[in-house]
């Protein structure tokens, strides 16, 4: 809980709180998140989504098994989910969600460049398929960030790693350069054409993450690299590091059958609840979510 307080700490010093209490916090804009955001207005609760970039939906070629929609591609089923939830009021908030930390009875949620204060919290991110690096959680906070556009002036005029799997990871260490970071983007895959002249890349893996009381270099399979920063980009975080404390199995959340967790005030829907991996689960799942998080902040009035 210590880093997850240090995290809260760095995005609300000299960022913006916002003054309004969501009702309810979505942390995804999928179908689970889209389908608690729907169901939550129908409760008469406020609602804000924030959505990562990237949706593995949208590069599905052709869906058949989706009640209603059929031999719908993905991108278009996506939309669709879209168009009803923005014309129920719905705002989908594009950006990264950093941490969630329980504050009495309201949760903290750092959301790009703010600090989000919401009732309760619905984790609807999806399935994080990346493994923690070694170190990754020591140094959150004190060198390792998740959010390139949120810290990187941080560290300008200084070294930074950047790697990962999102969806905008080139555009994120273009961002860097540009605002004067000495970058190093580190990955598995070819030198992307996109990538800016100015960065530096790097064909190979990043296994860990050293230091002392910050980040001082990394491990790769190649050898050390000396750096001041690791910007370790994803398009969701594993839930476990997004909240800790939060109960996992396998890398999914552990839900009742109210879709809720461990923690009061806090739920979960959708693929980062495990198997199967299916738009019907999440729709459903999302639906439970909400009203359950409605009845939540009911029961706390009386």
């Amino acid at each position: 809980m210590e880093m997850n307080k240090q995290c809260i700490k760095n995005h609300s010093e000299g960022m913006r709180m916002k003054a309004d209490i969501a009702d309810i916090a979505i942390i995804g804009g999928g179908p689970a998140g889209l389908s608690a955001a729907l169901n939550g207005i129908a409760r008469g609760k406020s609602v804000r989504v924030f959505s990562a970039p990237g949706n593995y939906l949208e590069r599905a070629e052709k869906i058949n098994n989706y009640l209603g929609m059929e031999a719908v591609s993905g991108k278009e089923m996506m939309q669709r989910f879209r168009d009803q939830v923005q014309s129920a009021g719905v705002k989908i908030e594009p950006g990264r969600v950093l941490s969630v930390m329980p504050l009495g009875e309201r949760f903290m949620v750092a959301f790009n460049s703010d600090v989000v204060e919401a009732r309760t919290v619905i984790l609807a991110s999806g399935a994080a398929r990346q493994k923690e690096i070694s170190g990754e959680t020591e140094f959150l906070g004190r060198g390792v960030s998740y959010c390139a556009t949120c810290d990187g002036m941080l560290y300008r005029g200084k070294r930074a790693i950047v790697c990962g799997e999102a969806d905008d990871l080139v555009a994120e260490a273009n961002f860097l350069q540009q605002i004067g970071v000495e970058v190093t983007l580190v990955s598995s895959k070819q030198r992307p054409k996109e990538l800016a002249d100015g960065v530096t890349f790097c064909q190979d893996r990043l296994l860990a993450v050293r230091g002392s009381r910050s980040v001082e270099a990394v491990d790769l399979q190649q050898g050390t690299i000396a750096t001041d920063a690791v910007f370790i980009l994803h398009n969701s975080l594993l839930p476990a590091l997004l909240l800790p404390g939060l109960e996992t199995k396998k890398g999914f959340i552990q839900v009742s059958r109210q879709q809720e967790t461990n923690i009061a005030g806090v739920f979960a829907s959708g693929d980062c609840c495990g198997m199967p991996l299916q738009i019907a689960k999440a729709v459903g799942e999302g639906l439970v979510a909400a009203q359950q998080a409605a009845k939540y902040i009911d029961d706390q009035k009386k």
